[in-house]
């Protein structure tokens, strides 16, 4: 869902929980989109966790999402200038804890597995544990 205008309030209460904030983060900095399984293993975070933050992001407008088969792909709304100055303000939070260096190295790792540009297969999930072992 991808609104026009988004109100200040909803845009912070989205933004209030450590784990939208890495979704968000992840995404701004790579410029990339991503399925749920590819989120849910580089923040190392439960599916069904990441799915409640992921429509939380997308209701307040701040992400969307395309389906693709049995496939849904999220990525950041594009278009709205004060979204940029949004999401270049995220990729500038210090990472005290290196938290969002590793979710980063983790998010490249499991690209690296994409078939044509996109997480397209069940066996991505025991090759990415194969190959970080």
């Amino acid at each position: 869902m991808q609104l026009n205008t988004v109100e200040a309030e909803v845009i912070f209460q989205a933004l209030s929980d450590v784990t939208r904030i890495r979704i968000m983060r992840l995404l701004s900095l790579n410029q990339d989109e991503a399925c749920l399984c590819e989120l849910a293993e580089s923040l190392n975070e439960p599916e069904y966790k990441l799915s409640r933050h992921l429509k939380i992001l997308r209701q307040s407008g701040l992400i969307e999402a395309e389906k693709d088969g049995r496939w849904i792909y999220h990525r950041l709304v594009k278009g709205n200038s004060h979204l940029k100055l949004l999401y270049s303000y995220l990729k500038q939070i210090p990472d005290l804890e290196t938290r969002f260096k590793q979710d980063v190295k983790r998010f490249e790792n499991r690209k690296s597995f994409r078939q044509g540009g996109r997480c397209k297969t069940e066996s991505t999930l025991s090759a990415f544990k194969k190959k970080a072992k």
